[in-house]
Order: structure tokens, then C-alpha cells, then sequence
């Protein structure tokens, strides 16, 4: 929602045409709601858009995999001019193929705490910031895990794998295969790391609070924008669809135990358990 908003924000003097620079693409899944809602777009002003999606995969198959499946979807929406280019990641940002005055968007969704390199971290924010990106997504898992000391950094581990685990309660069966995928190949992944390594010096942004990251970002240039109350609807409104298994809703927050919450004026929304 907030980059369709984006858009049309600047949609007098961009030519109608979007670019969207997704720094982990992974197999695409997140884009074509967007194509459906651009399509809706064009169709109120009879017009064609333009729509690029530049995408940052691990490996060239799955960037050709990513590719054909978005291809074909965006066929089914006439209106829509569709292209995507695939980069590997770790690629730098140059040679973009750009189009006078497009609306640039860039998504950063668990992208930076992957880096595990705070100087890394900050050449990718500074080549971003040279961009002049319309609105930057930035995604990530909040936590206090960095906490000087070991004690320190286990009790808050230890909750927040805890709220991890009850919160699949609100969203899959106790023996359903896709929960325990999740709990063996995702969660017990991270605590097997976590136990076995000792913390690294160079990222303190793994788990960081949401304030570490405003600051973050804000000293390579960025400020906050606050967001609509139609993104912070559809956001409540997705969590409650999503959190179908549990037979109890919330109306004012999302579905269970989860919660969709306001947070820095409204410039950022965060998705808890039971907070």
C-alpha cells in the first residue's frame, strides 16, 4: 500500500512508470498483489504503466524461475507494461536501467541484518541513498539479543523464541508438516547459531530495536514518513486473513494473539505477539 501511495503521489510527472529494487527477491511471491493493484490503478485513468522490478536473488536459477513466474502473471493485466531484471546479489548498484523521472522504490525486507557487516550495512545504505528513492521499505526482526552479556542475551533470546514458537499456535496445526519445517529448518536453525557462536562485533543490528534502525537510517541521510491509515488498515486487515487456524479474532488489532501496532507517530508499524 505505501508504495502504490508512493506512486501516486508522484504519477503528474513520472511518465507513469515504477521502478522497484527488491535486494532479496527470493521467488517473487510479494509482487503481484502490487501488479494487481497498478493494474486497478491504470484502469480508473485509462492509461498504460510501467512497471520495472529490479531483483537481488542467491542464485541465477532461481532468479529465471522468479522471472517467468512474474512474466506470466503480469500478462493476465493489459494496462501494465511489465519487465524484470535479475541481478545476483552482492552485485553493486550500477548500470540500472532507469527511465526519466520514474518513481523509484526501494525494498529492503530482512535484507540488512543478513549482511552481518555494520561497514557493509553502510555502503549499501549510502549507494541506496544515491538512488533518490521515492520511499525505502525496511523490514526487520526487532529484538534486544545484542545485549552486552551472556546472561543478558539469553533471557531475551529465550523469550523471543518462546513467543516465536507459541505464536505458530495462532497459524498452524501442532503436527501439520509445514509447522514442523519451520520449527526444525527456520527456528532450530537460528538457535543452533545462536548457542554455537559467540556474538559478532561486526553487526549489532542481527536484533536491534526499531529505534537503532530509525538512527541508522537517518544518519545516511532518510527520514521517517508516516504512513496512511489505509496501509496500517490493510495490514490489520492481512493479519486477520492470515491468522485463519485460530478461532479467535480480535476486531481492533489483527486475529489471535498477534497485533498490528502504530508506533513513532505512525511512521512505522510493527506485527507482535501478544504484546
Amino acid at each position: 500500500q505505501a508504495i502504490v501511495e508512493a506512486f501516486e503521489r508522484e504519477e503528474e510527472n513520472n511518465n507513469w512508470a515504477l521502478h522497484v529494487i527488491d535486494f532479496d527477491i527470493l521467488h517473487g511471491f510479494q509482487w503481484p498483489s502490487l501488479i494487481q493493484s497498478l493494474s486497478e490503478q491504470a484502469a480508473c485513468s485509462n492509461r498504460l504503466l510501467s512497471l520495472q522490478i529490479t531483483g537481488f536473488g542467491r542464485c541465477l536459477e532461481e532468479l529465471i524461475e522468479t522471472e517467468a513466474r512474474l512474466v506470466s502473471f503480469s500478462k493476465s493485466f493489459q494496462n501494465i507494461k511489465f519487465e524484470f531484471h535479475g541481478v545476483l546479489r552482492g552485485s553493486k548498484l550500477r548500470n540500472l536501467s532507469r527511465r526519466d523521472n520514474e518513481t523509484v522504490v526501494v525494498n529492503l525486507v530482512f535484507y540488512l541484518s543478513t549482511l552481518r557487516d555494520i561497514l557493509r550495512i553502510s555502503d549499501t545504505l549510502t549507494s541506496i541513498h544515491a538512488l533518490n528513492p521515492s520511499i525505502v521499505v525496511l523490514v526487520e526482526r526487532e529484538g534486544s539479543q545484542n545485549r552486552c552479556g551472556f546472561f543478558s542475551g539469553y533471557v531475551d533470546a529465550l523469550h523471543y523464541y518462546a513467543a516465536m514458537f507459541d505464536s505458530l499456535d495462532d497459524c498452524l496445526p501442532l503436527e501439520s508438516p509445514e509447522r514442523l519445517s519451520i520449527e526444525k529448518n527456520h527456528l532450530g536453525k537460528e538457535i543452533k547459531e545462536a548457542i554455537a557462536s559467540e556474538k559478532d562485533e561486526r553487526n549489532d543490528l542481527k536484533f536491534a530495536m526499531l529505534e537503532t534502525w530509525k538512527e541508522k537510517m537517518e544518519s545516511h541521510g532518510f527520514s521517517g514518513m508516516k504512513l496512511s491509515s489505509r496501509a496500517t488498515i490493510q495490514a490489520k486487515l492481512l493479519l486477520k486473513m492470515g491468522s485463519h487456524y485460530h478461532t479467535h479474532l480480535e476486531e481492533d488489532c489483527g486475529g489471535g494473539g498477534f497485533r498490528v501496532c502504530e508506533r513513532e507517530g505512525g511512521m512505522a508499524i510493527s506485527l507482535g505477539w501478544q504484546d
